[in-house]
């Protein structure tokens, strides 16, 4: 059985509006579909939702869909005639809340009030970053002033960052609020939060989706100065179900030069906790305009795999490219051939003792790899057991049983996991592995041994205790 182990997740944009589009990213290899709720209706998102759903039934594939929050992303207002304004080093620029339209004029309108927030001294950044400021004047109550430090231009609507500026917890905004209760009431397996600065903005936010009945997986996306802190990064992964790497913003937060080794030590850290880590931005950015991905892309990828992280995303490159399938193609011919002959590196910490299911999970590969098992099969109802193999990543296809769909959903991001929807019963594994060997999973293969993780009352959660290595035969 060959399969990509390190999944992927494709942003959903104007490129793929179609439904055949989304069914040919799921057939090209996408595990799970992000939807930026920064842009787009609720209708459009519904609709969009129904296509990712009736493909994957088509295809019979379970897979995800995430819900990416906005945040508090500061942004501009629209410019004069959305036009390109040009500015220079030692120019001074109001940026005010109260204007709602521009005049041409060096005071620009902003979507956040800044002065309730920032100090004088504090640095800005303009236009995703490529604009460096300084705040030197507090000028009212609803405006700001900056100097600007280098020439350049800046543009309707693009994004300010403010890395020593502290929001105090201001991280769900109004407008995550509403669609976060949106996403409650769809299908949503997922929910990724913008700007996490500490673990009480996870509780916060689990607090809210719990009260509107979802049973969605929070995503933390770190990309502010205050998340990597060693005193509030080991507390967010604990409390998040999964960790998303952001590297745009944290580049410009925290400096470029940071995001490798931040990069690694997260995904050491949610292989330590048993939960799911997301490498996202840029990793195949050139094939927006490009058929073919960079020499430096292709080792981006390769990297992030023999690191071990669970899903490598795609934004840009699958919501507003021009070769948006190709893209998911080269991606996943990238993660093939890397973990085929390198193997993961191991982690910077040890898996997590002390758990009775992460004893089991850890015994049920040392046996599978020193008996040289074909697969391992999780009978699992919440996902935890099969998640907890994952994080041990093992050289073995981990395919997991349950009877949620949900659960079945989630798991299609989890490391090396393929999942499959079927009734409770105490031989569900048995009973999938002979059916999938003989529908080909295992190629030509007349048996295969497989290693069995279950429990003695299958469907309830925390109850898996029981390890069994089975030989299936092709009949």
């Amino acid at each position: 059985m060959i399969f990509k182990r390190t999944k992927i997740l494709a942003t959903v944009g104007p490129s793929v509006f179609t439904p055949e589009k989304i069914e040919s990213l799921m057939e090209a290899g996408t595990n799970g579909f992000r939807f930026n709720f920064s842009h787009g209706t609720y209708d459009e998102k519904v609709e969009h939702f129904g296509w990712v759903r009736e493909a994957s039934k088509k295809l019979n594939k379970p897979v995800a869909i995430l819900q990416d929050l906005q945040g508090p992303k500061i942004r501009l207002g629209m410019l004069k005639d959305d036009m390109v304004y040009d500015v220079k080093s030692g120019d001074e620029l109001i940026l005010d809340n109260a204007v709602s339209e521009h005049d041409g004029s060096n005071r620009l309108p902003v979507q956040y009030n800044l002065a309730e927030k920032t100090k004088v001294g504090e640095p800005i950044y303009l236009f995703d970053g490529k604009i460096k400021a300084e705040i030197i004047e507090i000028e009212s109550e609803t405006a700001i002033k900056i100097k600007i430090k280098n020439d350049g231009f800046i543009m309707s609507r693009k994004g300010i960052n403010l890395p020593d500026t502290d929001f105090g917890g201001d991280v769900l905004t109004d407008k995550d609020l509403r669609d976060a209760e949106f996403g409650a009431s769809q299908d949503v397996d997922f929910v990724a939060m913008s700007f996490v600065q500490t673990a009480d903005d996870i509780n916060n936010l689990r607090q809210f989706l719990v009260a509107h009945g979802s049973d969605a997986q929070i995503i933390a996306k770190i990309e502010t100065k205050a998340a990597i802190k060693p005193e509030n990064i080991k507390e967010i992964v604990k409390a998040a179900d999964g960790i998303m790497v952001a590297r745009g913003d944290l580049a410009v937060e925290a400096g470029a030069e940071i995001v490798p080794v931040v990069q690694r030590s997260i995904i050491s850290l949610c292989r330590k906790y048993g939960k799911l880590s997301i490498v996202a931005t840029q990793m195949m950015s050139s094939m927006v305009d490009n058929p073919e991905p960079t020499r430096a892309e292709v080792s981006d990828v390769a990297t992030a795999v023999i690191m071990g992280t669970d899903v490598v995303m795609l934004s840009d490159e699958t919501a507003n490219g021009k070769y948006p399938i190709e893209t998911v193609e080269a991606m996943k011919k990238t993660i093939l051939y890397t973990q085929e002959h390198t193997e993961v590196e191991p982690a910077l910490h040890e898996v997590k003792k002390g758990s009775w299911r992460n004893a089991i999970a850890s015994a049920a590969v040392t046996i599978s790899e020193e008996l040289k098992v074909d697969a391992i099969i999780a009978e699992t109802k919440s996902g935890a057991t099969a998640a907890s193999v994952a994080a041990l990543r093992p050289n073995l296809p981990i395919i997991s049983v349950t009877s949620e769909q949900r659960s079945a959903q989630q798991l299609a991001l989890s490391y090396a996991n393929k999942s499959f929807v079927r009734e409770d019963g105490e031989k569900a594994g048995v009973q999938l592995a002979k059916e999938i060997l003989h529908d080909g999973y295992f190629g030509d293969a007349k048996e295969v041994t497989v290693a069995i993780i279950s429990g003695r009352m299958p469907g309830i959660t925390g109850e898996t205790d029981t390890i069994r290595i089975c030989n299936i035969t092709k009949k």
